[in-house]
């Protein structure tokens, strides 16, 4: 649960900084987010919070 909240955090600061900065247009954003919520409800939802999980992992070890 822990490691949900703060890749979230960490992925909303990113994405705030990309909007602000003009990288990324507010439609773009919400095509990833939806795109985002819509894959999380599907099968692979597991595997990627596996695979976030292993790179959490990797990251903190160093």
């Amino acid at each position: 649960m822990a490691l949900s909240v703060s890749a979230a955090a960490l992925l909303g600061i990113i994405v705030f900084v990309l909007l602000k900065g003009g990288y990324v247009r507010v439609g773009s954003m919400l095509a990833c987010t939806l795109f985002g919520f819509t894959l999380a409800a599907t099968g692979l939802a597991p595997f990627i919070n596996s695979g976030l999980a292993s790179l959490a992992g990797l990251i903190s070890s160093f």
